[in-house]
């Protein structure tokens, strides 16, 4: 049975939090995950190169979480909101097999399920601001 694309974007996004905190080896980490979400060792395999894809941008995606934040400085946005944004911000930028709409609506999940209600609204806020200032001219018409 093939997992949801949702659980797969949890796993992710809890290997991209767990590092976050980490000073044990991403492989250590990635066991321990694997063996507590009960998932296929092949599925933490594509959700740590999935994780892996996301760190590689992590400078630009800081940038674009710190332009668009105006209620908070980077250094005040939760590690937890971080990751968050940071996959949000990844897929809005960087995977034109999520529709943005999407790629929005399942942060706003993932907060809410790992987070809290007033950060939802943050998460929403900030990842339609990076939306809107990187589509192309005329796209939403």
């Amino acid at each position: 049975m093939a997992l949801p694309p949702q659980k797969f974007r949890e796993i992710v996004f809890q290997i991209l939090f767990s590092r976050d905190f980490s000073l044990s080896e991403p492989q250590e980490m990635v066991a321990l995950l694997m063996k507590e979400l009960k998932v296929t060792k092949k599925t933490m395999v594509e959700a740590d190169a999935r994780a892996h894809l996301v760190e590689q941008h992590l400078a630009e995606l800081d940038e674009m979480i710190t332009r668009f934040s105006t209620e908070y400085s980077f250094d005040r946005i939760s590690r937890a909101e971080k990751s968050i944004l940071r996959l949000g911000a990844f897929e809005l930028l960087h995977d034109s097999s999520i529709p943005p709409k999407v790629a929005i609506a399942e942060a706003i999940r993932i907060c809410r399920k790992f987070g809290s209600p007033e950060s939802a609204k943050f998460i929403n806020g900030l990842l339609d601001g990076i939306y809107h200032a990187t589509i192309p001219a005329g796209a939403l018409a």
